[in-house]
């Protein structure tokens, strides 16, 4: 018969005591005499402090009875797993959780969770270093393993007093350590986007120009529907259906204009709740032009569909996503400027210090010549910025506060040249 694991655990009767008892985690809890109202009441608020900490065993006060680091991390992963999702999907936060927490679970798992303090939260942060991580990240790495150890305290895992000395251990604050500062993300020019656009599939292509006109997130132009358009005005509005701050309760209107609109009406003879942009659609496009180049003739070679794989590991989804829509940028701007071959796929019989020599070399030579989706949000945020004003560029991006735009809005720097060479 299998397992229900589903099933809430039975209040039974300890024969040898007379006791009722709960079996929860393993653990035997005896709730008193069996048959009362009193162990019935027992038995019930055992179950929900059970059910509350996600079936993890309910621990008592014994001495033996102890929590370990590991312990807190397999808990919280579970937690992390149901709570971090969006649409039904878990959410990239779940995987940086589980990096932060593999490295602390790594290093000092056995050990007891009530004695895992300040001193251990620095070696990892050390640890973090030593890896190369950037200075942000770790703060950011180091702030969800906290997050953990206080969401164990909730359950009762873990003392209080744990937490708040963990809270005290300060961020590394830059200039003042020796982790690897991280370049801040910088407007694309105009003159790159232009060059790059030849190399892109058609669909990508317009993906980038609506982005650059409306100034929306990478996800916004992977998931536009046409379901999500109000076109009643001569300025569309969409509303996303999922956005990036909807669970702060926010809601996101992006306005459309003429020339936005002038590329969005091409695709937007489908079903409502299909998108907009599909692989699936551009990779059929594609296959489509090179059967008109085709030279050989028809009924000679093989025929259109006949040398596929017939169970391919990998097929296109039904829209894009922001790390195939990256993707996709990124190999059109190696095509673009020319990345060297022998960058381009790195021969594995190399000695290993070539590999890593020519690893570095890729790497600088990707700092220069890649662009990101992200960075065309920076250059429309400049753009309505040095134009309009901070209050417009606030408006146009969709931030609850200004001090994000200004992250996004880079300053005017010649306005603020040619009021000094005026004045000053």
């Amino acid at each position: 018969m299998p397992r229900l694991v589903s099933a809430v655990p039975k209040y039974r009767l300890h024969r040898p005591s007379g006791q009722a008892v709960v079996s929860l985690g393993g653990c035997a809890h005896y709730l008193g005499p069996y048959g009362t109202k009193a162990s019935h009441l027992e038995y019930d608020r055992r179950i929900a402090e059970w059910l509350a900490s996600g079936r993890q065993s309910l621990h008592s006060n014994a001495a033996d009875d102890v929590t370990f680091v590991v312990e807190v991390c397999a808990a919280y992963k579970q937690f992390a797993e149901s709570y971090y999702r969006k649409n039904g999907v878990i959410t990239n936060e779940v995987t940086q959780i589980i990096s932060a927490l593999s490295l602390a679970q790594s290093m000092y798992g056995r050990e007891p969770a009530a004695e895992f303090g300040p001193l251990k939260l620095q070696a990892i942060q050390q640890a973090m270093i030593a890896r190369k991580w950037s200075r942000k990240h770790i703060n950011k790495q180091i702030s969800r393993i906290v997050r953990a150890f206080s969401w164990a305290t909730s359950k009762e895992m873990v003392p209080g007093g744990v937490v708040q000395a963990l809270r005290e251990v300060p961020g590394l604050r830059k200039g003042r350590s020796s982790a690897r500062e991280t370049a801040p993300v910088l407007p694309v020019t105009d003159e790159t986007v232009e060059r790059t656009l030849p190399h892109l599939p058609p669909a990508v292509a317009d993906m980038v120009r609506v982005q650059r006109l409306t100034g929306c997130r990478p996800e916004d132009v992977c998931r536009l529907r046409p379901s999500d358009l109000d076109r009643a005005g001569d300025v569309w509005k969409y509303t996303p259906q999922s956005h990036k701050t909807e669970h702060h309760g926010r809601e996101r209107t992006i306005f459309i204009g003429p020339k936005a609109q002038a590329i969005l009406k091409t695709y937007l003879n489908r079903l409502p709740e299909e998108y907009c942009f599909s692989p699936r659609e551009s990779e059929n496009l594609r296959r489509n032009e090179r059967r008109k180049q085709r030279i050989t003739p028809r009924g000679r070679g093989n025929g259109p569909g006949s040398n596929r794989v017939s169970d391919p590991r990998r097929v296109p989804q039904k829209s894009y996503t922001t790390a195939s829509y990256r993707r996709a940028i990124h190999r059109a701007c190696e095509a673009t400027f020319a990345m060297p071959a022998r960058l381009r796929r790195i021969d594995k019989a190399l000695p290993e210090a070539d590999q890593e020599k020519l690893s570095r070399e890729r790497d600088a030579w990707r700092a220069t010549h890649l662009w990101s989706p992200n960075q065309l949000r920076h250059t429309a945020a400049t753009e309505v910025r040095k134009r309009y004003g901070l209050e417009a560029a606030q408006i146009v991006l969709g931030h609850a506060a200004a001090d994000v735009t200004q992250v996004y809005a880079e300053r005017d720097l010649v306005r603020g040249a040619d009021i000094m060479r005026q004045i000053g």
